[in-house]
C-alpha cells in the first residue's frame, strides 16, 4: 500500500510542478539554515571524550588572601604551582596531571625549514592515560623523569611530519629553546573538541604540537602563554613561589564515591593550609567533571546560540508558508478525493496517502537543504574564529537532516491532509 501512495504523491508532485516546486523552496531554506546552525551547536558542544569525561576532575582551591570575600564567590579557576605540586605528590586520584600552555622556538634538523614557535604543552606524564591520547610511535616519559628535570620531548604527528617527513622520530634529538630535547614519542592526530583540558588558552584551541615535562619546561624558563589570577605583590616573585594561580590540574576518579572521597580531601587539605597560615579564607573548593567544566564556563560562544534560535525561528516560518502551499495543493485534489471516497477509500487511507505526499516533499526539500548546509556550513569555515575549522557534517548530522525534513513536512501535513478529508464526497461528486 505504501508504494501505491508514494506513487500517486510522485504523479501529483508532476501534476502541480509550481506548486511543489514552491513547496519544496521553503522546506530546503529552512533545512538549510537550521542544519547549518544545529551541526556548529553538535559540534561545538559536544562531549570532547566520550565514555571517559565523566570520570575525569577539574579541582578548584582558594588559597587568595583575605581581600574581596563575598559569600559563594568561585575559587580560581587553576591552582599555583605549590597547591599544584602538593596535590600531585599527594596522589589521592587514580591518574592525575598538572599543566599548563605554551610555546616553544624550535630550530628544524633540516636546515632547509625555517626556526619557527610552536604551541606546547607543560605537564606530568599522566597528560596522556587520563586523556587516551593515541601515541603513534613510542610512548610518554617515565615517573621519574616527571622530577629530574630530563630533557625529553613527545610531538605531534603534524610537527613530526613537518620535521622529519613522518618517520619514525623516537631516539632522535630536537633542538628547542637552545637546548637538546631526546624525542620518546610521537602522538597519533588528536584534537579533542572543546579544548577541555586548557580553556584558557582557548576553548577550541588545537592541540599542542610539543610536549614536555612541567619541571623541565618550568626551570628552563619557557614562556607560558596561558592566564595568571595573582594577588599582594605576588605577580613579581619566581613562578614556583609566586602568590598566583596559573596551572591546571586534572584527575581521574573512575567512580562516584571516588570523587567525593577526592572532594572532601580537597577541603581538608584548605583546612590545613589555612591553619597553617598559608591561606586566609575558609575552605572554598569545587570538583567539576568535563561537561561540568564546560557549562559551568560557557564554551560555546553565546553569537552561536542566538543564531541556532533565530534559524530555529525561520524553519517555523518556513513551515507555515509549506502548510499555507499544501493545504492550497490538498483542497485543488477535492474532486480527485472525492471520487475516491466514494469508490470506498476511508478518511484514514486518503489521510495516509496525504502525509506519503507530504513526506516526498520533505525528502525532495531535505536534499536541497543539504546543499544548503554544506554551503553554509563552508561559510562557516571562512570566518576568522577559533572554532570555524570545525564546521563539517558528520554523518548523524546528514541523517538528522533528511529525518527532520520528512518529520517537519509530514507535521505541515497534518492539519491540510485533515483539512482536505473532512470534504463531503457528495458535493465533490455533484460539481464533476
Amino acid at each position: 500500500m505504501f508504494a501505491y501512495y508514494l506513487d500517486l504523491a510522485m504523479r501529483s508532485l508532476r501534476r502541480h510542478k509550481i506548486l511543489t516546486g514552491l513547496m519544496v523552496l521553503a522546506i530546503a531554506l529552512g533545512i538549510g539554515a537550521s542544519m547549518t546552525t544545529l551541526t556548529v551547536m553538535h559540534v561545538l558542544s559536544g562531549d570532547p571524550l566520550p565514555g571517559k569525561s565523566a570520570t575525569l576532575y577539574y579541582p578548584q582551591l582558594d588559597p587568595r588572601d583575605s581581600q574581596d570575600v563575598r559569600p559563594g564567590q568561585e575559587p580560581p579557576a587553576q591552582v599555583s604551582w605549590m597547591d599544584g605540586m602538593n596535590l600531585l605528590k599527594a596522589g589521592r586520584a587514580d591518574r592525575q596531571a598538572l599543566m599548563t600552555g605554551g610555546a616553544v622556538p624550535i630550530q628544524p634538523p633540516d636546515a632547509s625549514i625555517d626556526p619557527f614557535f610552536e604551541d606546547a604543552r607543560f605537564t606530568t606524564r599522566e597528560f596522556f592515560a587520563m586523556f587516551h591520547v593515541p601515541f603513534l610511535y613510542g610512548h610518554a616519559w617515565s615517573r621519574e623523569d616527571d622530577s629530574n628535570d630530563a630533557r625529553l620531548v613527545v610531538l605531534s604527528r603534524r610537527i613530526n611530519d613537518k620535521l622529519f617527513g613522518g618517520a619514525d622520530s623516537t631516539g632522535k634529538m630536537l633542538r628547542t629553546g637552545g637546548k637538546e630535547f631526546r624525542i620518546v614519542g610521537v602522538i597519533d592526530d588528536w584534537r579533542p573538541t572543546p579544548h577541555f583540558y586548557d580553556l584558557m588558552t582557548g576553548g577550541y584551541a588545537d592541540s599542542e604540537g610539543v610536549y614536555l615535562p612541567l619541571l623541565t619546561a618550568t626551570d628552563l624558563k619557557f614562556p607560558t602563554n596561558g592566564s595568571r589570577d595573582c594577588w599582594g605583590n605576588g605577580a613579581n616573585i619566581d613562578a614556583k613561589t609566586a602568590l598566583c594561580t596559573w596551572l591546571q590540574f586534572w584527575v581521574e576518579l573512575d567512580t562516584p564515591a571516588k570523587a567525593a572521597a577526592y572532594k572532601q580531601f580537597l577541603l581538608n587539605y584548605s583546612r590545613h593550609q589555612k591553619s597553617l597560615g598559608v591561606y586566609q579564607r575558609e575552605p572554598n573548593v569545587r570538583l567539576r567533571n568535563v561537561m561540568q567544566w564546560l557549562d559551568h564556563n560557557h564554551v560555546v560562544p553565546s553569537d552561536v546560540h542566538l543564531q541556532f534560535w533565530l534559524a530555529m525561528g525561520f524553519l517555523v516560518v518556513c513551515l507555515v508558508n509549506t502548510v499555507g502551499l499544501m493545504l492550497a495543493k490538498f483542497l485543488r485534489r477535492a474532486g480527485e478525493l472525492g471520487v475516491r471516497r466514494a469508490l470506498g477509500a476511508s478518511r484514514r487511507s486518503l489521510f495516509a496517502q496525504l502525509l506519503v505526499e507530504a513526506g516526498a516533499v520533505g525528502l525532495v526539500g531535505g536534499l536541497g537543504g543539504l546543499l544548503l548546509s554544506l554551503l553554509g556550513l563552508w561559510v562557516v569555515r571562512m570566518q576568522p574564529s577559533d572554532y570555524a575549522a570545525l564546521a563539517h557534517l558528520d554523518l548523524s548530522m546528514l541523517l538528522a537532516t533528511f529525518a527532520l525534513a520528512i518529520g517537519a513536512t509530514m507535521v505541515a501535513g497534518l492539519l491540510p491532509a485533515w483539512r482536505a478529508c473532512l470534504v463531503p464526497p457528495a458535493l465533490q461528486l455533484k460539481s464533476q
